[in-house]
C-alpha cells in the first residue's frame, strides 16, 4: 500500500509538470504577435489559443447563437463564418445579452465588406454543455460544436477550429469581443502531498504491525 500510494504521489509531480508546461505554451501564445492562421491543417491541439488574424467577408445570415454565462451576466456567443480566401473559419464574434439575440437589434455590429479580425484560436466543443445537449433541429446551442454548426447551416470547407475575436469593438458595441477565460486547474500539488501522506501513515502502520508481531 505504501508503495503504491507513493505512485500515485510521483504521479501527481508528473502531471503538475505538465500543466506548468502546457500554462507556460499558452501564455506565450496568447501574448504573441498575431500569425496568419495555418490552414495547412495539422493536429488542432497544437493551435489552441494561438493568436491569429484573418481577413474575410462575414456570413451574417447564417451566424449562430450560443448560450453563454459570462463576467457581463446570461446570453449568447454570436458565432459567424467568415468566408476567406483559404476557406471559411467560424468567429466567435463576442457576447451579447439576452434581449440583443435578434440581429435587428444590433444592425451596426453585422458589418459588410472584408473584415479583419484577430484573436484566439480555439477547439471544437462537440456535444453541449452540462446535462444539456446541443439540439440543431430546434436550433439550441448550448457549446461552440464547429462540427454541427457547421452541418447545420450549410457549411463547407470549414475549418475544424473557431476563433475567439479579441477586444476590438464592433460599430454598435456589440457583439463584445476578449471575454476568452483562460484558466486551468492546477492542484497536482495539493493531491500529490496527500498522497505522499498517505504513503507516511501506511508506512507508520505497517512498523507498528511489525512492532508488535515481534513482540509477540
Amino acid at each position: 500500500m505504501t508503495a503504491a500510494l507513493i505512485s500515485l504521489g510521483v504521479w501527481q509531480l508528473e502531471r503538475r509538470a505538465w500543466k506548468l508546461d502546457l500554462i507556460a505554451r499558452v501564455e506565450s501564445r496568447i501574448h504573441a504577435a498575431p500569425a496568419a492562421f495555418p490552414w495547412a491543417g495539422g493536429d488542432p491541439r497544437d493551435l489552441e489559443y494561438a493568436r491569429v488574424r484573418v481577413t474575410g467577408v462575414f456570413d451574417h445570415g447564417r451566424e449562430t447563437l450560443v448560450q453563454a454565462l459570462t463576467a457581463r451576466g446570461a446570453g449568447f456567443w454570436v458565432l459567424t463564418p467568415l468566408r476567406t480566401a483559404d476557406g471559411t473559419i467560424l468567429i466567435n464574434r463576442g457576447f451579447v445579452p439576452e434581449d440583443r439575440r435578434e440581429p435587428a437589434t444590433r444592425a451596426a455590429g453585422q458589418v459588410a465588406g472584408a473584415t479583419t479580425v484577430t484573436g484566439l484560436v480555439r477547439l471544437s466543443e462537440p456535444g453541449g454543455g452540462f446535462l444539456r445537449s446541443n439540439d440543431p433541429a430546434a436550433d439550441r446551442w448550448y457549446s461552440r460544436d464547429v462540427a454541427a454548426i457547421a452541418a447545420a447551416r450549410g457549411l463547407a470547407g470549414v475549418a475544424p477550429q473557431f476563433i475567439d475575436a479579441d477586444a476590438t469593438p464592433n460599430p454598435g458595441g456589440l457583439p463584445i469581443g476578449g471575454l476568452t477565460v483562460v484558466a486551468f486547474r492546477n492542484t497536482h500539488l495539493v493531491y500529490a502531498l496527500t498522497w505522499f501522506a498517505l504513503a507516511a501513515l501506511a508506512a507508520f502502520g505497517a512498523w507498528l504491525l511489525w512492532r508488535g508481531e515481534r513482540r509477540a
